[in-house]
This record gives structure tokens, sequence and C-alpha cells, in this order.
């Protein structure tokens, strides 16, 4: 970041470099490919000098909210991908290969959980740990260990996993320490500073604000020492070691895998970024409230959510995200309750899967975003087949509270 604050920072990040015309924003490029009026220019960009030649691997409006990112995480670059899905891909497949292994929280996204399962199917090995105590990552480790990989906040169990102290394991394990920060948000918990070498951030949520853009991103921190990693290709081993990373993660998945973010999505996505600060601010603040009326119920067994001093890890998620503690509330409504039925009572809240809205969004988890996961897994990551996922916006907060506890009345 600048020496300005979060928001200064972000809000005027596209006019510090020069825009036609006087604009404060930067343009939508639209345009598939890059023409030169010479061809030794071109032949020079291909080869690596920086510039644009064809879409699929970047425009002036990915870069633009690229610069957007890495500002934020304070980080040495990023690139952007089509869906933080995408950007998960592009991290694992290109930096992973048969015969290496990878720990990972076993508190991770249910789509995550299934991406990991393609990979030890070509022959990554993969190993699900408790992260909430970095001894379990430890006693995970062996020769062939390539990465430790972790979520932030976990969706949608709200476990928090013990970041710092295996960021510092990881350095003094020369690791490749990768977080997703996605319901943290760089404005809770940057992943440089809890040791992370990469940081991956759905855009689609938080960052973007608004639902109504898809997109992902990979900050390289500048932390790990990619000299040291095996699985650089010898055509990405020239210059400084420090761009080697991501500059493999960046040609192979915008390049060879085609997961480019869209020109109209980026500008979304950019412009919404500029309010984060201020909704994430009201969002927690929301969810805070909600979490505490809800776990003062009758008929709710349990509310799952950082900021509870009932939480495992209240005290470690206040150090670590500032006092805040996310937008994210799990809740799980006394036996005997249909959740079904409940469901459909509700009237503010939005029966929608997705994260980071502006709106208050919920869903029966086991039933719909985890339900391949299957039994056992649901169980390891505390699922219960009652639990709602609440992704908490930026609404009235007495608003949310009245329509959730009105909708349990008639039970």
């Amino acid at each position: 970041m600048s020496k300005n604050g979060f928001t200064t920072t972000l809000v005027h990040s596209d006019r510090r470099s020069t825009i036609e015309h006087g604009a404060i924003h930067k343009p939508l490029h639209p345009s598939s490919e890059y023409a030169f009026a010479d061809s030794r220019e071109l032949a020079a960009v291909f080869q690596g000098k920086a510039g644009f030649t064809y879409a699929r691997q970047g425009t002036p409006t990915t870069q633009a909210l690229e610069a957007k990112i890495t500002q934020m995480e304070g980080g040495l670059n990023s690139v952007s991908f089509a869906t933080g899905m995408a950007a998960l891909n592009a991290t694992f497949f290109t930096l992973l290969r048969a015969g290496d292994h990878l720990i990972s929280s076993q508190y991770i996204f249910g789509n995550t959980n299934s991406l990991l399962n393609t990979l030890a199917g070509l022959g990554v090995e993969v190993t699900l740990v408790d992260a909430t105590d970095v001894a379990n990552v430890a006693a995970a480790r062996r020769p062939e260990t390539r990465m430790v990989f972790v979520e932030s906040i976990a969706n949608p169990g709200t476990q928090v996993a013990d970041m710092k102290a295996i960021g510092d394991w990881c350095r003094d394990n020369a690791l490749l320490y990768v977080v997703d920060g996605t319901l943290s948000t760089p404005w809770l918990c940057r992943g440089r500073d809890v040791g992370a070498g990469l940081v991956i951030n759905s855009l689609s949520k938080y960052i973007g604000g608004h639902g109504h853009a898809l997109g992902g991103a990979v900050t390289d921190t500048g932390l790990y020492d990619w000299s040291t990693y095996p699985n650089i290709a010898d055509v990405y081993r020239h210059g400084s070691p420090q761009g080697w990373g991501l500059t493999q993660i960046k040609k192979k998945g915008l390049r060879d895998m085609g997961a480019t973010l869209s020109a109209d999505s980026a500008h979304r996505i950019s412009v919404g970024s500029e309010t984060l600060a201020l909704r994430m601010e009201r969002s927690c603040s929301n969810a805070m409230a909600l979490a505490q009326a809800l776990a003062a119920h009758p008929k709710v067994s349990r509310v799952s959510y950082p900021g509870l001093p009932s939480h495992p890890q209240h005290v470690r998620a206040g150090e670590l995200f500032g006092g805040r503690y996310g937008a994210l509330v799990g809740v799980e409504l006394l036996d005997g309750i249909d959740v079904f039925e409940f469901l459909n009572r509700l009237k503010v809240f939005v029966l929608a899967t997705h994260l980071g809205d502006t709106r208050t969004l919920v869903l029966p988890v086991a039933h719909t975003i985890y339900y391949e996961m299957g039994p056992e897994r649901r169980a390891l990551m505390g699922i219960a087949d009652s639990m709602l996922r609440i992704s908490v916006g930026i609404e009235d907060p007495q608003d949310l509270i009245d329509d959730f506890l009105d909708a349990l009345e008639s039970f």
C-alpha cells in the first residue's frame, strides 16, 4: 500500500497513473488483440517484455485491477482470473506435479475440496489436517511436501486457521504457504502479514461486493524464495527469482488453461473494490449483532461466529483481524425445526448461494453446496444437517434480526 490509508489508496488508484481526458477510472478495453507498428516489438512482448498481445493473457483493464489487488495485499504483483476457482486451479495445477505432497486444512470450501480430490486423482498426495493448530500441519510433513494451503476463515464453520504460526513454520521449513483470504479480505488480514507466499482471493465475493461479476486473483507477497522451488520450468527461470512463480501461474493459467477474466468483469470489480472497507465494516458489525441475537434464542442450538466469546478461535480471530470478525455466520436450528420450512418464511434474507454481497444471503449447507461431499466429510468439517450459512450484508441490522426471529416464532 502507499503512505495513504486503505480506502484512500483504492479510490485514487486509477487516477495516479495517466488516463486520457482526465478520467478518474481506467477505461474498459474490450479488444481481443493488440496491434504493433514494429514487428520486433511484437516479438519482444512475446519474449517477456511488458505489453499486450492477446486478451486471453490479460488486458489493460485486468492489469489495472491487478494493481489494486496488489496494493491491497501489499504484495509484489498479482494475476487475475475468471473466477476464484480458476485462481485456485491455476495455482495448484501449475505448481504441483504427480508425486508431490500438499498439506491442506480440512476446513475448506466444498468446491476446493472437490478440486483437491481431482488433484489426488492425478497423483498429487493430499493430506487434510485440522489447521487450527500448527502442530497438526507439522505432523503431516513429508520429504515430498511442496505446499501448505489454508483458508483464513473457513466456509461455513468459521474455523480460523493458526495462520501466523503456520506461516512461521513454513518459513522455517522453506515450504510454499498459500492462503485463501476470500472471507477475511485484505482489509481484515493481509496474507503477507501471516507469512503467506501466495494469497488467493475470490474477487466475486467481498472485493467486488455487489454480486454482479465473477473473478479471482493470485498475489505474490514476495516472501517466498522461488529459486528453491523445484517445479519452476526452465523457460521461466530468467531474471529475478521473485517473479518466477507468478509468471508460471499466469502463463499456464491464462495462456494454456484460458481462465481469463473479462475486461467487463474486471472493470466492475475494480469499481466495486473502492468501497470494500465501508461494506466490510458494516457487514462485520451486522454479523456480530445477528450472531449475538441468535446465540441467545432458545430455538437456535448453535451459532458459529468468531466474534462470539464461545468460538474456539475467538481470541486468535481478534488478534488476526483487528477486532473485527468477518461477515459469515453459521447457525444450527433446534432439532425438530424443518430448515426448509423455516427458510421459506424469511422475507429479508435472500435464498441464494454466494458470499460477500451487499444483500444478506442464506442457504441450508448440507443439502446444497456441501451435498456432494458426503456425510463423513461434512462431519469432519463440523457441518450439521440443520446448519444454515448466512453471508451478512449491509442492511439495517434490526431488520435482519427481526426477520430471522419472526420466522422462528411459529415453530
